[in-house]
């Protein structure tokens, strides 16, 4: 196959106005290399320079957006305008040869400890404790700090626009603080913020239209917003399919300049009806039509993976470690040499490939 049949190295506009070079995305990657403080490393700087000029888009790891929203150490954090040099950095790296730079802005929730919080207590939707081992009870957020949690989205959206960023993502997926608003698991309010479906929905809408409200006031350049999504809890109570599709007709009528399905394989099919094998990928693009690109990831590795998700109606094909393998992964397509790809990873290379220390990727 030559690179002309490759769907995924074809330009792409959105509807913000900003164009990327090819439909391929690194993923977010949680990393595990940033500071102390809370600032990006040299190491990570040094990796996303590596990175930079291949995929189209560089999703960075969870940046979180408040004190309490941090979800593990090493995570540059977003929530203070001390952090605008570092994120000046971090976007400058990333754009060093031509990739677009998306900051995921996220906030932790219950998925975090007092620890990592150093003994503040953890925060979420509910006092109700995560239902897997060694996690902790939070302290639900009153009325007001919902707001200014809402508002806490914005103020990174902000900072992300002043320090060079492309874009944010609005991180809704992986169990984090807004999926736990989502899920009737985690979210078990008695006020507006919770309760029936319409209720729950409410975070994720007011997270998006805070944002949308800082781009459209501050950012003087086309600026991408997106979100990222997780279509079901294997949890009972949990979010359901259905859940999932109510809350994406409410984000088709948003400008949302894409949607990203977080699976752990691409072509997974619903994890709570076995009878149902029509994958996820699929039901998303009946759902959602044209309404916004798709971006899918889990397990795509090589050219054909990535031709089958644009394939199978995809708009980009996200990819985590594979990138960390190979970050010429794109070029080496280009340059017609698909046969020098990297598909293993060994320590011998972890010099060459700035993979300074064990990393913990999850995309």
């Amino acid at each position: 196959m030559t690179m002309t049949e490759h769907n995924f190295l074809k330009a792409y506009t959105f509807k913000s106005g900003v164009t990327v070079s090819n439909r391929i995305v690194m993923a977010p990657l949680t990393q595990t290399m940033g500071n102390q403080d809370e600032t990006v490393s040299p190491a990570e700087l040094a990796w996303y320079r590596l990175h930079s000029g291949d995929a189209g888009m560089i999703i960075t790891g969870s940046s979180h957006v408040s004190a309490l929203g941090k979800g593990f150490e090493g995570e540059f954090g977003a929530y203070d305008d001390r952090f605008i040099p570092s994120l000046r950095d971090a976007a400058a790296a990333i754009k060093s040869r031509g990739s677009k730079a998306i900051l995921q802005i996220f906030d932790a929730g219950r998925i975090s400890s007092t620890k990592i919080l150093r003994g503040r207590s953890i925060v979420s939707a509910s006092a109700n404790r995560a239902p897997r081992d060694g996690y902790e009870t939070p302290r639900a957020l009153d009325a007001q700090e919902v707001l200014e949690t809402i508002k806490n989205f914005g103020e990174a959206t902000r900072r992300a626009i002043e320090a060079g960023w492309d874009g944010v993502e609005i991180h809704g997926a992986n169990t984090y603080l807004i999926q736990q608003f989502f899920s009737p698991n985690s979210n078990q309010r008695d006020d507006e913020w919770g309760g029936n479906l319409e209720n729950r929905m409410r975070f994720p809408l007011a997270v998006i239209a805070e944002v949308q409200s800082v781009i459209a006031a501050k950012a003087d350049r086309p600026f991408i917003m997106g979100y990222r999504i997780s279509p079901e809890e294997v949890e009972e109570p949990g979010i359901t399919l259905e859940d999932t599709f109510a809350l994406v007709e409410k984000l088709k009528a948003l400008p949302l300049d894409y949607l990203s399905i977080s699976l752990g394989y691409a072509w997974r099919t619903s994890l709570l009806n076995q009878a149902d094998q029509e994958t996820i990928l699929s039901k998303f693009v009946k759902q959602v039509g044209d309404a916004m690109p798709l971006f899918i990831a889990g397990q795509i590795v090589t050219p054909a993976d990535a031709d089958r998700a644009l394939a199978d109606g995809a708009t980009f094909a996200v990819m985590g470690l594979e990138m960390i393998r190979e970050p010429n992964w794109v070029r080496k397509v280009i340059a017609n040499d698909e046969q020098s790809i990297r598909y293993e990873f060994s320590l011998a290379d972890a010099e060459l490939l700035v993979f300074s220390h064990p990393s913990y990727a999850s995309y």
